[in-house]
């Protein structure tokens, strides 16, 4: 019986999306369909609460476009882009019609993911994990969570901190993710000890 409830517990945990760290989890792409934040372990990744019509949009927007193009460069870093309408009712279009306002007004090339909730009852499981482990919860749009190549939370930014305030912390994250799977890769590639080199260490 305990082993029965242990199976159960588990398969609910995965049809939840429920995990250890932020990759371990699924969520929704702005079409609906699901997708797995695992593609992104070993990378860096800056997640935000986004609005359409926020006093922040237009520079926010322009400056996570900037940081995209200049880090995602080498496929160590990318901006995850949830929109949310809980602050100040600034995000009250459909899927659709937000993906063609931010097409058409800032040509993005990170996604956007679907319209969430950050805060509250029905906060999505994903991000209730950042808020957790960062113990920095959203009151307005366009917060900033900045996580690691294991999908932790390394620090996190409110509305008013701007992109280019905290561009060195984020390229010094993207550097070190790059350093780790260098690392990863020359122990990959170091010539493994065979049988008789040993017995030669031996002799």
């Amino acid at each position: 019986m305990l082993h029965a409830v242990t199976v159960l517990v588990l398969v609910l945990g995965v049809q939840c999306g429920r995990g250890e760290d932020f990759y371990s989890y699924t969520v929704k792409d702005h079409a609906g369909n699901n997708v797995s934040l695992e593609q992104y372990r070993g990378k860096v990744t800056l997640v935000v609460n986004v609005a359409s019509r926020c006093g922040y949009t237009e520079r926010t927007y322009r400056e996570l476009k900037k940081l995209h193009d200049i880090l995602s460069f080498g496929g160590y870093f990318s901006v995850l882009a949830f929109p949310c309408n809980q602050f100040g009712d600034q995000e009250p279009q459909d899927m659709p019609e937000i993906i063609e306002f931010i097409a058409s007004e800032f040509d993005v090339e990170f996604p956007i993911f679907n319209k969430i909730s950050v805060i509250g009852e029905h906060a999505d499981s994903a991000f209730k994990m950042l808020v957790e482990e960062s113990s920095v919860v959203p009151d307005w749009n366009f917060y900033k969570y900045l996580v690691d190549e294991t999908g932790h939370v390394v620090k996190a930014w409110g509305t008013r901190v701007s992109i280019e305030e905290i561009f060195d912390e984020v390229q010094a994250a993207v550097d070190k993710a790059k350093q780790v799977a260098k690392s990863k890769d020359d122990k990959s590639a170091a010539p493994q000890a065979t049988d008789s080199d040993v017995i030669k260490d031996e002799l």
